[in-house]
């Protein structure tokens, strides 16, 4: 159920997901307060595709961008979200990827296993459904099917190729410090990856990096360091395992944060009161 919600709330974040056991995006929602939905649980409610997909794409107007592709499994004795979900689920996601309701292809890949595709016949069509005979809610899950569907057991290759300049002759200046600092931002928030390198000399017992957040970005939590205040001129300081920043060294934190729009990175650093170069 959750994986059919986060990939209608949050297209720009995800690349693909597997649903085992779930219920379409907006089947779920309830108007009178209650935590469940029982005409959604017992496969009540149907609608058409284009009313399914008009429910995910609502969910983030304005959004153009590419959806994440969608494998569902289900029970046929599913006694909790029964099986006509299944089928409402299908419905959804090949109107929201916009593809036919017409399989591609369909095979058994195991006894009492029907699995159809949509979009495509290869392992990682935009849609594909697994349909479980006699299977309850409590279903095995294959994991090593959702992984490859989702595509987490290929390697990537890097976006960006090695720089084929040479390098210069003479090195760059560097200061005491070197920071690195990367975003991975989604409609309302992002994550950054923060890098400290000591390039100096001696060793830092005990770090404190001072940065200046862009305006409407407010820190929500951290890890590997502390950081204070949330918005505006902040210092992330060392948690207890990592306050050592040996010649040569580097330690890296992050944290969470939301944003109004802009998701721009802080121009300068300072680590114990020395300005880093950034890089």
């Amino acid at each position: 159920m959750t994986t059919n919600v986060l990939l209608g709330l949050y297209p720009d974040v995800f690349v693909a997901g597997a649903a085992f056991s779930g219920v379409p995006f907006g089947c779920f929602a309830t108007t009178n307060g209650s935590e469940w939905n029982s005409d959604c649980a017992n496969g009540l409610i149907t609608k058409t595709p284009q009313q399914w997909g008009d429910l995910v794409r609502n969910a983030y107007p304005g959004y153009t961008g590419p959806r994440p592709r969608m494998q569902t499994w289900h029970g046929t004795n599913d006694e909790v979200l029964r099986y006509p979900n299944f089928g409402e689920q299908i419905k959804q996601w090949t109107n929201v990827l916009g593809v036919s309701q017409t399989p591609a292809y369909t095979d058994t890949p195991q006894s009492g296993y029907t699995r159809t595709r949509y979009g495509g016949t290869g392992d990682r069509a935009p849609v594909e459904a697994i349909s479980m005979s006699g299977v309850p809610h409590n279903l095995p899950v294959d994991a090593a099917a959702a992984i490859h569907f989702i595509g987490l057991d290929t390697p990537v290759s890097p976006t960006t190729p090695a720089p084929t300049t040479p390098a210069p002759t003479t090195p760059a200046p560097a200061g005491a410090c070197r920071v690195g600092y990367a975003v991975q931002a989604w409609n309302t928030g992002f994550t950054a990856s923060v890098s400290i390198s000591n390039t100096g000399t001696a060793t830092v017992n005990g770090w404190a990096l001072a940065f200046t957040l862009p305006s409407g970005q407010t820190v929500t939590n951290s890890w590997n360091s502390t950081i204070s205040p949330a918005t505006g001129a902040v210092t992330a300081t060392n948690v207890s395992h990592n306050g050592t920043l040996s010649v040569g060294a580097t330690q890296t934190f992050g944290f969470q944060a939301t944003h109004t729009g802009n998701t721009a990175k802080p121009t300068a650093f300072t680590l114990n009161g020395t300005t880093c170069t950034v890089g």
